[in-house]
């Protein structure tokens, strides 16, 4: 597989995909075994609770009359649509396509949940007794590893410019 090939641009894709997958199959087990609210504790620190964010990170924008959900929908796939570009032109690398395979799998899954049930699917639930992380999913967990490795990527680049450099 040479490092610019269909093959290898449709290696990051199917990352992509796979992340909707897990993300959607997931949500769907949740949706269909819990109730809205129900929390199974699973170790004393986390919990499965099913909860739906109608905003973003941290339930930004929560409480609005509904608009937020297009402008996230909309958002999701405009950067997406750019990320997907990024991917094709870095497929011969390594780190920043994988970054970006995470963050379009991540928002595009979160995007079907918007579409279909005007929230996203929150049910992962880190406390220390009663202080807590917000709810989060698999699509957020992607978005996050997927954004904290382009930084890593960056990092790395100004390293390697700075070695390079007289």
């Amino acid at each position: 597989m040479t490092t610019n090939s269909p093959k290898r641009l449709l290696f990051w894709l199917s990352i992509a995909v796979m992340v909707i997958v897990f993300d959607q199959a997931s949500k769907h087990i949740v949706v269909t075994h819990l109730s809205y609210g129900e929390a199974v504790r699973v170790t004393d620190f986390f919990d499965l609770v099913l909860l739906y964010n109608p905003g973003a990170a941290f339930s930004f924008l929560a409480s609005h009359s509904g608009w937020q959900r297009w402008f996230f929908v909309v958002l999701a796939i405009v950067v997406s649509a750019w990320l997907l570009v990024l991917i094709r032109r870095h497929q011969a690398e390594t780190l920043q396509p994988l970054a970006f395979s995470l963050v379009v799998g991540g928002a595009l899954g979160n995007v079907i949940d918007r579409c279909q049930m005007g929230a996203v699917v929150d049910f992962l639930y880190f406390h220390i007794a009663q202080h807590g992380w917000p709810a989060f999913n698999l699509a957020d967990s992607a978005i996050c590893l997927g954004v904290g490795l382009m930084i890593l990527s960056q990092v790395r680049e100004g390293q390697a410019k700075k070695a390079i450099a007289p």
